[in-house]
């Protein structure tokens, strides 16, 4: 979640510092994972033992409350490593991560990771460069769901995917990405029958048209109205 998706791709890019060469020795010091869409990348709760960087494929990052109720923190695309806030072991995880599709990911163990940041000064700037990008998409959220209704939250939401998938048909944005609103609802921290109630009374006034899978965006006007009035 954010106010806007300026940026958000950014910590995708944080090996881009490296040479070559020292791309070559992050890899050979990590070891290749192949993750099935929907198996687990790593469990909250689970001993921490280094970072994991996404080669193909997207991971959802979540965190579950002991009610058994989850709310999304992400989701991280091919560049980005995920495991954190630890980098080189020690504690457990704080959430989890599971794969949304097939994914391919190197996992760097805890002590190769300290030797690399070691022996390769670049590579401790990327992670930097990395770990700044991670706390401005944490930031971001943080500022969305202490200052946003869910309301507003779900606009904003519809808004960033309309920007993010979308293609114009016509005065409507179809939005060519596939979402259920069980994972709406971990996203703008709600319910999945409060999405659903939230979603037809959006259509009833004509600001959206879902045909099965598909999201329709009919007034974006109206959607950013609901974040004016805020």
């Amino acid at each position: 979640m954010s106010e806007t998706i300026e940026h958000l791709n950014v910590g995708a890019h944080f090996l881009d510092r490296l040479s070559a060469a020292e791309r070559d020795q992050v890899r050979e010091a990590g070891r290749p994972v192949p993750v099935p869409q929907g198996e687990m990348v790593f469990r909250q709760g689970d001993r921490h033992d280094g970072i994991f960087i996404i080669e193909r494929g997207s991971v959802r990052v979540y965190y579950t409350a002991p009610s058994g109720r989850e709310i999304t923190l992400a989701y991280w695309t091919p560049g980005h490593f995920i495991g954190g806030p630890e980098i080189s072991g020690g504690g457990i995880h704080m959430w989890s991560g599971i794969a949304i599709d097939d994914c391919r990911i190197t996992m760097l163990p805890g002590e190769a990771l300290q030797r690399l940041l070691e022996r390769v000064p670049n590579f401790a700037l990327a992670l930097i460069d990395g770990l700044v990008a991670k706390g401005k998409c944490y930031s971001s959220m943080a500022q969305m769901l202490g200052t946003r209704s869910v309301i507003e939250r779900l606009a904003q939401y519809l808004l960033n995917l309309s920007e993010l998938y979308g293609t114009a048909d016509g005065d409507t944005i179809v939005i060519n990405h596939k979402v259920t609103h069980d994972q709406i609802a971990a996203m703008v921290g709600s319910t999945r029958q409060w999405v659903t109630m939230m979603l037809k009374r959006f259509q009833a006034k004509r600001i959206i048209a879902i045909e099965g899978s598909v999201i329709r965006i009919r007034r974006l006007d109206q959607l950013e109205q609901v974040l004016s009035k805020s």
